[in-house]
């Protein structure tokens, strides 16, 4: 039995081909009105797709059209409603970023991937670590630091050097980018109900900006505080045999 199918893509030439192909030849509904959302498209219009769609419920079935598709599975016009029957479907639960700025504004957003604190101005930042109210860190001088989720170990995460981490581990990596002080500080595995709280010391001399997921930023903040939110749940489906799980154990064999 064939699924109403809400296809969606992103403004690259190709995407846009290949949307035109797909929903000749097997139509689209508006996203309320579909069973799947198919995502045309890299990882970063992935991102996209599942924040935008978050409030359906909806699984979503990348094909990639992109450079990266860590997300998503191998394009093909053949067989698609074949392929989405018998999809694997993984859940993840995004990270909640509350930043305080300096001038008192709090901004609130969902990462799928990671929450970033990156250095905004010619100088180090400076930042204390706190983890479930107990202060772990007194100073970290650094570039910046994330907190990141296991879907997007392999992302700037790992970037940065830190662990992948395996879909389904109920942890969390958080990892410094260009440590300066402690020298050789790696970062640290915390508990998937942790809740992670950075204090930018000295925020208008050393100004630090928060991102998450690239989608949302805030520049000057003074506090960011981060935690895992198991009240979302984004829905991915993947090939049998290319899941997350599969991808990431894979890519700690490159």
């Amino acid at each position: 039995m064939s699924v109403p199918i809400a296809f969606m893509a992103s403004e690259t030439e190709v995407a846009q081909a290949a949307l035109g192909r797909l929903v000749a030849r097997y139509g689209s509904v508006a996203p309320e009105a579909a069973g799947v959302i198919v995502a045309l498209g890299g990882d970063g219009f992935m991102l996209t797709t599942l924040h935008d769609t978050q409030g359906l419920g909806l699984p979503v079935y990348g094909m990639n059209c992109g450079t990266i598709g860590f997300l998503m599975n191998e394009y093909a016009e053949d067989g698609l409603q074949e392929r989405l029957s018998s999809a694997v479907e993984e859940g993840i639960n995004p990270l909640s970023m509350r930043a305080t700025g300096t001038d008192g504004r709090i901004v609130t957003a969902l990462a799928i991937n990671e929450v970033s604190l990156l250095r905004a101005g010619p100088q180090a930042a400076k930042l204390r670590i706190t983890v479930d109210g107990i202060e772990r860190l007194e100073e970290l001088v650094c570039d910046g630091a994330l907190v990141c989720t296991p879907a997007g170990s392999t992302a700037y995460n790992y970037s940065a050097h830190g662990p992948i981490l395996p879909i389904g581990t109920e942890v969390l990596a958080l990892t410094a980018m260009a440590a300066f002080r402690p020298r050789r500080w790696r970062g640290a595995l915390l508990p998937i109900t942790a809740t992670v709280r950075f204090d930018v010391l000295d925020p208008d001399k050393r100004p630090v900006m928060a991102d998450a997921d690239s989608r949302v930023s805030v520049r000057k903040v003074r506090t960011v505080e981060i935690r895992s939110e198991p009240g979302v749940r984004h829905r991915i489906l993947f090939d049998p045999g290319h899941g997350l799980e599969e991808r990431i154990t894979r890519e700690q064999f490159v």
